[in-house]
């Protein structure tokens, strides 16, 4: 189902998987051929490893310190990265690059180099390239890797010409006598700092990165040093394109090193993607200056009204083992209506569970959770009355995965709704595993109440999913229920892909549903048949953002995951 021709290096764990798979003549042209690349995602080894530079103040700099990262297929050290450059960003004034009254020209500007990106990113070879480096740093199947630089190159595509312009549209207001009028802009922060995760390297940081610098901001982007070879691709591109090297810095560190950069350099904004700890320390530490987006213990509850089981399971599979569970919205618990615990539900799941394997990295390592760790959970669940192993629990076998990281088969428990809501085991239960693994429960027609108590006393609210067409039982879940993005009806996904669009057929909510709310957050409420939240932040000063936010989404026309 998720088929690629692996690299080289990928050999020595997928030497069954060489023929007759995607790109097999692209793959076999040597990248350095593209205006931009510095490295052979076909050739990075322990015996060739790549490198990656700092962007500093408009130039490329090395460092007499590199900080070096393992392969996660091998355990060999196939990259270096440079350790920064403290550099304040005081450079850039409050006022920012551009704004509506100083060098609007800027504007189209970006529209043009987003013109020029799309179609770079839009040219097999170029495509390709992203794909197979994706794959080398975070490795999931290459379907995976392949739809997020679909979805990038899409959102690029949505910025073109004028759309840059329109998106930093202002209003007015008449006055209460002659010659008063209110002015409303879209007014930049200035010097902004970017943090993104290492579980999706192009998506998060390219579309947060491009919102930045749309808006007339100067970020400075740091990227989790795993990933940031491929981020660091992605700037050389895009300077192709003419961006201006002097627009954006690019630094590689260590969180200390970073959270003291933050401290010295004072940005005006920080936004930040990754755990909810490291998110509170930032909160605390800028003083409220940070724009957050932190993991979450993603729910999805099946209700009452049973349809399309292969569909369903087929959907269950993705959500919780796609990308090796590594998504900041993957399902973690399954509450399944009595209905359908007498179905092929879990046994369809089963199966399809098992077919994932690590020569095609539909199954791969995990990288911020080690084995150890992982086992050690679930052997702690099991000790739960009446819990039990409905398949997985067992380490990948036959593989060279460095113990620094994780390799765990597929993995989903079953715990009983009243053990998982007693004290002693509620924050056990509901400790987020950030890897293939997903706890399922049963509630009965009376027990609905349990259900949503769970959900309350859940401390992260991020993604969630109810899969029913039962519009009564959509409204008790949904008015007594609170998330970032809840999905709405029998084809909900917590994480769905560019290619099924199609299939949608009901209305998506968001959770946060005041203006407050939108004007504090990337939570969009779309009137079309999906739910659409631009994976952008367009870090722009004043009450308004609401309406900034809305436009965003009127000029995307496609769905951009939620990681």
């Amino acid at each position: 189902m998720f088929r690629f021709k692996p690299c080289t290096v990928f050999r020595t764990v997928a030497n069954r998987a060489a023929s007759g798979l995607l790109f097999t003549s692209l793959t076999s042209r040597r990248v350095h051929s593209l205006p931009f690349a510095t490295i052979d995602a076909e050739e990075i080894s322990g015996s060739h490893p790549a490198e990656v530079h700092n962007l500093v103040q408009g130039g490329w700099k090395t460092s007499t310190e590199w900080n070096t990262i393992v392969d996660p297929l091998n355990g060999e050290p196939f990259i270096k990265v440079a350790e920064p450059f403290v550099e304040s960003l005081s450079k850039c004034p409050k006022h920012g690059l551009h704004n509506p009254l100083r060098a609007p020209e800027r504007y189209l500007l970006y529209g043009d180099i987003s013109t020029k990106a799309a179609h770079l990113l839009g040219q097999p070879e170029v495509s390709n390239f992203f794909a197979r480096l994706i794959q080398r740093v975070s490795p999931k199947s290459y379907k995976q890797a392949q739809g997020e630089v679909f979805v990038t190159q899409k959102f690029l595509e949505n910025f073109c010409g004028d759309q840059v312009r329109f998106l930093a549209r202002s209003f007015a207001v008449p006055g209460n006598h002659l010659g008063q009028q209110s002015n409303g802009y879209r007014w930049p922060y200035g010097p902004v700092a970017i943090i993104t995760p290492f579980n999706f390297p192009l998506e998060i940081p390219l579309l947060q990165l491009m919102g930045a610098l749309y808006m007339g901001n100067k970020p400075v982007l740091k990227v989790d040093s795993k990933v940031c070879i491929v981020m660091e691709q992605m700037i050389r591109l895009l300077h192709e394109c003419g961006l201006p090297k002097e627009d954006m810095d690019f630094i590689n560190t260590d969180g200390m090193t970073m959270n003291k950069f933050l401290l010295e350099a004072k940005p005006h904004m920080t936004l930040f993607t990754g755990s909810s700890r490291v998110a509170e320390k930032l909160a605390g530490d800028l003083r409220g200056r940070v724009k957050l987006e932190d993991a979450g213990f993603d729910w999805k509850i099946l209700g009452p009204d049973v349809q399309e089981i292969d569909y369903v399971a087929w959907v269950c599979d993705q959500d919780a083992y796609a990308c090796s569970g590594q998504k900041c919205s993957a399902q973690s618990i399954l509450f399944m209506h009595e209905n359908w615990a007498s179905t092929s539900l879990v046994p369809q799941i089963k199966e399809l569970a098992e077919r994932r394997k690590l020569e095609d990295l539909t199954i791969g390592p995990v990288l911020t959770v080690t084995t150890d760790r992982m086992v050690e959970h679930i052997e702690k669940l099991l000790e739960i009355p009446g819990s039990k192993l409905l398949f997985g629990g067992q380490p990948l076998e036959n593989h060279s995965i460095p113990k620094i990281y994780g390799a765990l088969n597929p993995t989903a428990l079953f715990i009983p709704i009243d053990e998982i809501l007693k004290d002693k085991n509620f924050e056990l239960v509901t400790t987020e595993l950030f890897g293939p693994f997903q706890v399922i429960t049963q509630y009965k027609q009376d027990q609905l109440a349990l259900v949503l108590e769970a959900c309350e006393r859940m401390h992260a609210h991020l993604t969630a999913a109810v899969v029913s067409n039962d519009p009564i039982f959509l409204q008790e879940v949904l008015g007594r229920s609170v998330n970032g993005t809840t999905y709405a009806g029998l084809d909900r996904l917590v994480i769905l892909e560019v290619q099924e669009l199609e299939h949608l057929k009901q209305l998506s909510l968001s959770g946060l549903a005041t203006e407050k709310s939108y004007m504090t957050s990337d939570q969009c409420l779309t009137s079309g048949k999906f739910h659409l939240q631009p994976r952008i932040n367009l870090l722009v000063r004043g009450s308004n953002q609401r309406e900034i936010y809305m436009n965003a989404v009127k000029s995307l026309n496609i769905y951009i995951p939620n990681t």
